[in-house]
C-alpha cells in the first residue's frame, strides 16, 4: 500500500474500480433488509418531516460543532487517504471529512442530502494508516451504496430516543430505532467487502474487526482470529437466541467475529478475486440478481420479518403508529405522493 504521507504517488498507485455499482459487493443480507425497510412507505416521510423541522441540521450542529474539518492543509495523510478512496470507488461528489474528539475508535458516515464522514480522534491517532484507509474505504461504500439516508435517520431517532434533540409525543422512536439498527447492521456487511476491494487484502479489513473486538494488545495473531471466525456459528438453541438477541437488539455493528466468517466467506466463493480482475456490474448496467443471490436475500428478509415481529409487533402495527403521528402532525398520508428512498 502507498505511503499515506505521500498523496500524490498514492493517488497513482490507488486500486480503481472506475463505474463500479454497488450491487457488484453487495451482502444479500442488506438487500434484504433495504427492501424490508421499503414496506414501510411511511417511514422516509418520517425521516422528511424530520427535516422539515430542523433535526437534520440540529444533528449537523451537535456533531460538527465540536470537530474539526480536514483538508490538504488539515491533517493532510489522513484526507488524501480519503480521496483515495473515492477514487477506487469512482465517487466524483467529494464529501466533507471531520475528526472529533472521542475516546472510542469509530467512524460514521450521515447526510442525507451532503454526506459527510466524521471519524473519532482515537481512530486517526491510535490506527496505522493501512487501517485508518481501511475505515475511510468502508465509510465511502457507504456513500457508494446509498446507505446515508437511512443511516442519518438512525443518527437523529439515537438522538431523540437519547432526548439530546428533545421529545417528539407519539413518535415511535423506539420502535424505529430498533428496526434501523437491524438493517444498520446488515449494511455494515455489505461496506466490510467493499473495504476489502479498496485496500486489496480482505486480511486488513479482519485485522481492523480484530482490534474492534479486542483492541491493540501485543502478541495478537490475526491467523488464530481468522481460525476463531471460520469456526464461530450462531448457536441455535432457544437460551442462546434469545441471548444474542439481546445483546445485539440496541448495536449498531454485527459482532466483529461475524463480521470477519462473513467476510472470508465471500472471498472464498470467489466474488472478491472477480471484482479484482475488473468483471464487475457497472452503475446503470445492474442486472437482476441470480436466483441463488436471490435466495439468500430471501433467507436474510425472513430474519428481518422474524425480528421486526419480535421487537415491535409487526410492520403493520409500526406502519399504523407512523401515520398516526404524521397526522397530529399534518403529514399527508399514502394518498399524499411520495416514493421511497433510492
Amino acid at each position: 500500500m502507498a505511503d499515506a504521507t505521500s498523496p500524490g504517488t498514492a493517488l497513482a498507485e490507488t486500486i480503481r474500480f472506475p463505474g463500479i455499482s454497488a450491487k457488484a459487493y453487495e451482502h444479500p443480507a442488506d438487500r434484504a433488509a433495504t427492501s424490508a425497510l421499503r414496506t414501510v412507505p411511511m417511514l422516509d416521510r418520517v425521516v422528511r418531516k424530520l427535516s422539515e423541522l430542523g433535526y437534520e441540521r440540529q444533528l449537523r450542529q451537535i456533531l460538527l460543532g465540536n470537530a474539526v474539518r480536514l483538508g490538504e492543509d488539515q491533517v493532510p495523510a489522513t484526507w488524501s487517504a480519503f480521496r483515495r478512496c473515492l477514487v477506487t470507488f469512482d465517487i466524483e461528489v467529494e464529501p466533507r471529512l471531520y475528526v472529533m474528539q472521542s475516546a472510542d475508535a469509530n467512524a460514521m458516515t450521515i447526510g442525507a442530502n451532503a454526506p459527510l464522514v466524521l471519524l473519532n480522534s482515537t481512530l486517526v491517532r491510535s490506527y496505522t494508516p493501512e487501517e485508518t484507509h481501511v475505515v475511510l474505504a468502508h465509510e465511502t461504500a457507504h456513500i457508494l451504496s446509498e446507505h446515508v439516508y437511512y443511516t442519518t435517520a438512525l443518527a437523529l431517532l439515537t438522538l431523540l430516543a437519547d432526548g439530546v434533540l428533545g421529545p417528539l409525543a407519539g413518535l415511535p422512536v423506539r420502535s424505529l430505532l430498533y428496526v434501523l439498527l437491524e438493517w444498520a447492521r446488515a449494511a455494515e456487511l455489505s461496506a466490510d467487502r467493499a473495504a476489502a476491494l479498496a485496500a486489496g487484502d480482505p486480511l486488513a479489513v479482519c485485522r481492523v474487526l480484530m482490534r474492534l473486538a479486542g483492541g491493540a494488545i501485543d502478541g495478537m495473531s490475526l491467523d488464530a482470529f481468522v481460525r476463531q471466525a471460520t469456526e464461530y456459528d450462531e448457536e441455535e438453541d432457544l437460551f442462546a437466541r434469545h441471548a444474542r438477541f439481546r445483546a445485539e437488539i440496541v448495536r449498531r455493528h454485527p459482532f466483529p467475529v461475524r463480521r470477519v466468517k462473513e467476510l472470508v466467506a465471500w472471498v472464498a466463493s470467489g466474488e472478491y478475486d472477480r471484482i479484482r480482475s475488473g468483471s464487475y456490474v457497472h452503475r446503470g448496467e445492474e442486472p437482476p440478481p441470480s436466483a441463488e443471490f436471490q435466495a439468500a436475500v430471501d433467507h436474510y428478509r425472513e430474519r428481518f420479518s422474524r425480528f421486526v415481529d419480535r421487537t415491535i409487533g409487526g410492520v403493520e402495527r409500526l406502519e399504523g403508529q407512523i401515520r398516526d403521528w404524521l397526522r397530529r402532525r399534518g403529514a399527508p398520508g399514502p394518498e399524499g405522493g411520495g416514493d421511497a428512498a433510492g
